[in-house]
């Protein structure tokens, strides 16, 4: 669900500034927004799930005084934006702004992805359900106005 969150605004920031800050011009089966196809979607969907399935069954289990759930997180994080930065070798996939790199990539997509599902992981079912239902919501309500009220995106 953060990953979507994130393709929005990526999507609002092309009418803003003039391009998104990544772009999948070519090579996907199915463009959803600017920057995200059914492709990635879809590896978007299980990426936290898979992820959780890595995660220490306990919290508070640690490797020279460092949580574990945090080195996987760096770990995850620092593997999806390799990926990507080689995907931006390819003419599937684009980074225009030269600011937007692995580096910023890492930093504002991909470790805030994997640690909200590190931390996920370890809440009670009640809160994980909140937190996820308020993803989708938010998502849905900014996906009706951006692409189907004002049609901006």
């Amino acid at each position: 669900m953060l990953q979507w969150f994130f393709e929005i605004i990526n999507a609002l920031w092309q009418p803003l500034t003039g391009h998104a800050l990544w772009t999948i011009p070519t090579g996907t089966a199915f463009l959803i927004l600017i920057g995200v196809g059914i492709e990635l979607s879809l590896m978007f969907s299980i990426a936290g799930i898979t992820a959780s399935k890595i995660f220490p069954k306990d919290p508070d289990k640690k490797y020279k005084g460092i949580p574990v759930k945090y080195i996987f997180v760096i770990g995850f994080a620092a593997f999806a934006s390799i990926i990507e930065f080689f995907l931006t070798m390819t003419p599937t996939f684009i980074w225009v702004w030269e600011y937007w790199n692995a580096w910023t990539v890492f930093i504002i997509i991909y470790i805030p992805l994997f640690l909200i599902a590190c931390l996920c992981y370890y809440w009670e079912p009640r809160k994980q359900r909140f937190f996820i239902g308020a993803m989708a919501l938010i998502n849905i309500c900014l996906f009706v106005i951006f692409v189907g009220l004002l049609k901006i995106i």
